[in-house]
């Protein structure tokens, strides 16, 4: 018989209680026991950033942390980022600057790039590179990922410089 556990985690603002298995990864937790099926399942070795989450408002990779962990945390996924199905202002740049081909690691960039702006807010070029080196994308090249960023940092600033 697997070890069980009984957590509450706070996960995109709702309260959950779940007894789970102690080995059971984030990623799974969320994915299979709460329905939250935007946060990917990439690599499942913390390399590709698909998976990224906030975590206490730090981004972690949900396949690499057991839901155990996250007992008494807040954790937001991607889908916490839309309010009543309008797209953020991150989301709206990427749509606007085509930031997204097939839209698999795109959750991971923009929980990653959440965390990136709310501590940056005037980032250059080659600060959004390097935020997102931990994120692979097979499609898109990047510069629209990157211009989608700068793009929602100057909108969040209130200012088109």
């Amino acid at each position: 018989m697997a070890d069980t556990r009984t957590i509450s985690a706070i996960v995109n603002g709702k309260s959950h209680t779940a007894t789970i298995e102690t080995r059971l990864t984030l990623v799974d937790f969320l994915r299979h026991e709460l329905k939250l099926t935007g946060t990917h399942v990439g690599c499942e070795h913390g390399v590709c950033g698909a998976c990224t989450v906030l975590v206490g408002g730090i981004s972690a990779r949900a396949c690499l942390m057991l839901a155990v962990q996250c007992d008494g945390l807040e954790v937001a996924t991607v889908e916490s980022l839309a309010a009543d199905g309008k797209l953020n202002t991150l989301q709206q740049a990427f749509q606007d600057n085509h930031g997204l081909q097939c839209g698999f690691c795109t959750p991971g960039m923009l929980m990653t790039l959440t965390e990136f702006l709310r501590d940056h807010p005037e980032p250059n070029e080659a600060q959004v590179r390097e935020a997102l080196s931990g994120n692979l994308c097979r499609c898109t090249g990047y510069q629209g990922i990157v211009d989608a960023a700068l793009d929602a940092a100057k909108k969040m600033r209130g200012t088109t410089r």
